[in-house]
């Protein structure tokens, strides 16, 4: 095990983290001391009240009202968090007033704009003033088509202020997506942008906006963001138009409206790559306890730190890396491609911005390691201190990467969680070792195990990833589901009570975890189960191969086909001979089970716009079922490569 080993905190680090400060308060506070970070993961799961408690009163989570008690019900779905309380989501993020920085915003063209506390309080309430005037109240919804920018940030925090509701889509979203998801909720307000940038081009959104805005008929307004330089336009079907200097015209006191704990407080999506998205409802308070523990006890953030994550609106790290406010952090927003002008573009944010926590997807840094590129030989990073990676398992040889290309000490957290419950349920520790390829540790609260076939804990071995206690940012409800019945057939359906998350995912003895992919996308070959994580691995060690996605045909009770797609490097073409060299290095590295039956060369794997594989879409549609039952073409980061994998057929 030790010589695994890519990291070890100082005993001087050890000691300053956020993690280490809360151990002394328990102990000071509560006379609780406990040997080293699993006996405090396991009392965390084992007293909920008292750990969860704890949170709220170290944090100092401002109640409006008092709770009646922590956790009145512990049911699976169903558990009752903090009943009695008021608070808000927004007051916290807004707490800090000053002239520290509090948003920072770059884009591709290298754009950039600086707001501190006290200017984002100011910007929040001139928005928030401007919502009033246009009717929006406790429990409306306000939605947004925006880019990864301060208007987001600042529009969102003024819906949360006033008990309103947030929802977002990126503006690279295709029309029907869009109302996919938003004709769900019935918006009261949409706040868009009728253009954007990326990867060097500027796309034109207007005629797809003025569709959206038609299709939405609870709409009481859109609130057009305009770009630097770009025409007054048409606001001729005012009310229903106005840009957002119109909004936030009015200066107005900073308010907050005190809201029960479990009120909304956003609707996140699944990602919809095949049906109707589901409406995913987090609450204020939820996701406050939530945001607080992970952001400072796991991923170490505080005043002083400069907070990015490569995203969109669209993806729930977008409303984790705002959560970054509720600490005094700042935040370093991006909007554009991460490729553009070249895949050294976010690196060379980091170094210039001081970036202390840097996050991205496992995705992206696979693709950096693939190009050959040597950031650490450019850039000398002082500043950055850990790097996240998310969105996708991160293989050992990614680990490498980053310690021999990007910085050899930096501290590597790899997070896994969901969309599901907008946090990580294992991720990074600052206690402990990075161990090649693994997950530092269990989150603190997060019961989390690997269960066998029977439903049976295990170590050591394969299984599927449950949670058997309630998280408080677990859904409050799916949107339009009065009876819970979607709710409870997404998570509860194979062991009642038990959260089944749908990955596998495989535990060691000192709490470390690697995933292997989806449960659902399992490749099952004459008994033998392997994750799709593996067969990556194995796949990127063939130099003619750039990428893959994988697709076992097969089910329970049959064995089917097991089909590979693979984008070759330039210049090297699919033929008899590489592909016989592919099938006999994965068996040889896998098993001789583990031999594709079927291989296609494509230009691009499918992806959504997180960089996940569509093996489950790809899987229907190997199945017979029509490309758009399957697959919402809307979602993708590269809607052209579904049908150029169908050509392939």
């Amino acid at each position: 095990m030790a010589q695994d080993i890519l990291w070890r905190p100082a005993a001087k680090q050890v000691e300053a983290t956020n993690l280490s400060r809360y151990l002394r308060w328990l102990e000071t506070e509560r006379g609780l001391r406990f040997d080293g970070y699993d006996d405090l993961w396991r009392w965390s799961v084992a007293d909920l009240e008292a750990f969860w408690g704890s949170i709220a009163d170290y944090f100092d989570v401002r109640f409006s009202a008092a709770p009646e008690r922590v956790l009145a019900d512990r049911a699976m779905p169903g558990g009752n968090w903090f009943p009695g309380a008021r608070l808000n989501y927004a007051k916290h993020a807004l707490a800090r007033s000053g002239s520290q920085p509090a948003l920072i915003c770059r884009g591709e063209t290298g754009t950039r704009r600086e707001f501190s506390r006290a200017d984002l309080r100011r910007e929040v309430g001139a928005a928030r003033a401007g919502l009033l005037r246009l009717g929006v109240k406790r429990g409306d919804r306000v939605v947004a088509y925006l880019p990864n920018d301060a208007e987001a940030v600042i529009a969102f925090l003024a819906t949360a202020s006033l008990g309103a509701i947030w929802s977002s889509c990126p503006p690279e979203f295709g029309v029907e997506s869009v109302l996919d998801r938003f004709r769900q909720i019935e918006p009261k307000v949409l706040i868009c942008v009728d253009r954007y940038e990326y990867n060097g081009r500027v796309y034109d959104r207007s005629s797809d906006l003025a569709q959206i805005i038609g299709s939405l008929p609870t709409l009481g307004a859109a609130v057009i963001v305009r770009a630097a330089g770009s025409p007054s336009g048409d606001t001729s079907e005012a009310p229903r138009r106005l840009f957002w200097e119109e909004l936030t015209t009015e200066r107005d006191e900073l308010t907050f409206e005190p809201v029960p704990f479990d009120h909304p407080l956003w609707i996140l999506y699944s990602s919809g790559t095949t049906g109707l998205p589901k409406a995913i409802v987090q609450g204020h308070g939820g996701i406050l306890v939530e945001h607080l523990k992970q952001l400072a006890l796991h991923t170490d953030l505080g005043i002083g730190d400069r907070f990015f994550w490569y995203t969109t609106t669209g993806w729930m790290m977008w409303n984790y890396l705002v959560s970054g406010l509720l600490l005094g952090t700042t935040i370093v927003l991006y909007d554009g491609s991460p490729g553009w002008p070249d895949l050294m573009a976010l690196y060379r944010l980091a170094n210039e911005e001081a970036v202390t926590c840097f996050g991205v997807s496992a995705p992206f840094l696979m693709a950096c390691r693939a190009a050959g590129l040597e950031p650490g030989r450019q850039f000398g990073f002082e500043a950055l201190r850990a790097l996240g990676s998310t969105g996708a398992p991160l293989p050992a040889e990614g680990f490498d990467w980053v310690y021999e290309h990007v910085k050899s000490h930096v501290w590597l957290g790899s997070l896994s969680g969901g969309t599901d419950v907008c946090t990580g349920f294992v991720g990074p520790n600052p206690l402990q070792a990075v161990r090649r390829g693994r997950i530092q540790c269990r989150s603190l609260g997060a019961r989390v195990e690997a269960f066998d076939e029977d439903g049976q804990a295990v170590t050591g071995q394969v299984g599927e990833l449950v949670i058997t206690e309630p998280l408080p940012s677990m859904p409050l409800f799916f949107w339009n589901d009065e009876s819970g019945e979607r709710y409870r057939d997404s998570y509860f359906d194979h062991w009642p009570g038990a959260w089944r998350h749908g990955d596998w995912i495989e535990f060691d003895e000192d709490g470390s975890s690697v995933i292997y992919g989806r449960s659902d996308s399992t490749l099952n070959r004459g008994g033998v189960r392997m994750g799709t994580s593996e067969f990556y691995r194995a796949a990127a060690e063939l130099p003619e191969v750039e990428d893959c996605v994988i697709v076992d045909t097969g089910s329970l009770d049959r064995e089917g086909k097991l089909w590979l797609f693979v984008v070759l490097t330039e210049g090297i073409v699919l033929d008899a001979a590489l592909a016989g060299r592919i099938r006999s290095h994965l068996r040889k590295r896998l098993s001789p089970r583990h031999g594709p039956d079927e291989i296609r060369a494509i230009p691009e794997v499918p992806t959504t716009l997180s960089g996940k594989k569509l093996e489950v879409p790809i899987k229907r549609i190997l199945a017979g079922e029509p490309v758009e039952n399957a697959v919402n073409v809307g979602t993708l980061k590269n809607p052209e490569s579904i049908a150029a994998l169908v050509a392939t057929l």
